[in-house]
């Protein structure tokens, strides 16, 4: 499917690989396409959609800068999944227990371990590069409350709004563990920081921008070095987060009576929130995915639908045209508070019908109906990428 719209009013065209995009998500698009820091013209994926400040599965390169809040304060976050060798018939009729003993191992929502349950090593390799950011910036440690036991404690957990954790079943009935999470606190409170330092920045500098949120750092000012450090060790983080809770899932899995397993492949793990400097159109850009993963030619990723619809392994193209860029997920047709007055239990019930997962109102506004068609998602991006494996959860792990 070719590129579906094009704008060509701005100071770099916006390429939408979608016709599926509300007019303020246009204006969101047009503002990122005016700066001045903007290297050929911005991409849009299917998933697209209004954000803060920048929208929601846009993907921008930048030349010498980079605005942190296209990024965001869930630096890093992503996805991971991996194929395991049990199949549907290795799972019992009734998935509560299974479910249960997932939850016991992973701190979900605003949870987390209650002593570090990750390889010392690890938590080692973390720490002095966080040391060093903190000796400059010793407002982020007081942003954070009890800092060092939070993001030690938190590094193996998931986290709420939309992270997930789902058993799947493939189109051949092999079992998958996917899920979906990012820096949690630390990201979240690194991410904040240096927003307000870049907006802080434009004031300096008296420049006028359509939205404060856009605000960004030039290489050579105070705080680009500061905040592209930072934002790489939170993105690290995010990593590290997501490959610990896998680990935790395969042990609960192993804990829940169900037979024998292997995992069968290499572990997928991928950002959708996060900064890259590679170079496209003969420039060396940072490019910031905000909602979009990388595809390059043969490189795998996780494109997931809402917790009652299909998911996707997939295989990159190398798309010169989207900055070998994808769509990360279905993407939000309602925001969470459209979705709390249009839906009931009754209809979540309803949606997720077949799904072990929790279906009460504190989900409500993770309801399928809230996204996107992720069918016609894949279907405009044909281009981008190769479906791999075809995913349907059978149970969702909410935070």
């Amino acid at each position: 499917m070719p590129i579906l719209k094009q704008i060509n009013k701005c100071k770099v065209p916006i390429k939408i690989f979608t016709d599926d995009i509300t007019s303020k998500a246009i204006e969101q698009l047009v503002n990122i396409a005016n700066l001045p820091i903007v290297h050929h013209h911005i991409a849009a994926m299917p998933d697209v959609h209004v954000g803060i400040g920048a929208t929601v599965g846009s993907v921008i390169p930048t030349l010498n800068a980079v605005i942190p809040a296209a990024v965001g304060v869930d630096i890093g976050c992503g996805m991971n999944a991996v194929r395991t060798s049990l199949t549907a018939n290795d799972l019992p009729d009734n998935l509560y227990e299974v479910r249960r003993h997932i939850e016991k191992r992973v701190p979900v929502g605003f949870n987390w371990h209650s002593e570090t349950m990750v390889n010392r090593s690890t938590v080692n390799g973390l720490d002095k590069p966080l040391d060093e950011i903190i000796h400059k910036h010793p407002g982020i440690m007081k942003m954070l409350k009890n800092f060092n036991h939070t993001w030690h404690r938190q590094l193996g957990t998931l986290g709420g709004g939309n992270h997930f954790i789902e058993l799947c079943l493939d189109e051949n009935n092999d079992v998958w563990i996917m899920l979906h999470s990012g820096s949690r606190g630390i990201g979240n409170v690194i991410g904040r920081y240096f927003i307000n330092l870049a907006k802080k920045d434009m004031q300096k500098h008296q420049l006028h921008l359509p939205d404060v949120n856009l605000s960004y750092l030039r290489e050579g000012t105070d705080y680009f070095d500061d905040y592209t450090h930072a934002v790489n060790w939170a993105q690290e983080y995010a990593w590290v987060n997501r490959q610990e809770m896998l680990k935790l899932v395969v042990d609960a899995l192993k804990a829940s009576k169900l037979p024998a397993f292997t995992l069968t492949m290499k572990a997928i793990n991928c950002h959708h929130n996060y900064i890259s400097q590679e170079t496209h159109y003969g420039e060396k850009v940072y490019v910031t995915r905000k909602g979009a993963i990388r595809a390059g030619l043969g490189e795998y990723g996780i494109i997931p639908g809402s917790m009652g619809a299909k998911s996707y392994i997939i295989e990159g193209k190398g798309s010169k045209v989207s900055f070998c860029s994808c769509a990360h997920g279905a993407g939000r047709q309602m925001s969470r508070t459209e979705a709390k007055k249009n839906f009931n239990t009754q209809d979540l019930h309803q949606q997720t019908t077949g799904v072990e997962c929790r279906k009460d109102k504190g989900i409500l506004d993770e309801i399928p109906g809230a996204y996107k068609d992720i069918d016609q998602v894949m279907m405009n991006q044909s281009d981008l990428v190769t479906v791999k494996h075809t995913l349907k959860q059978v149970v969702c792990i909410k935070g």
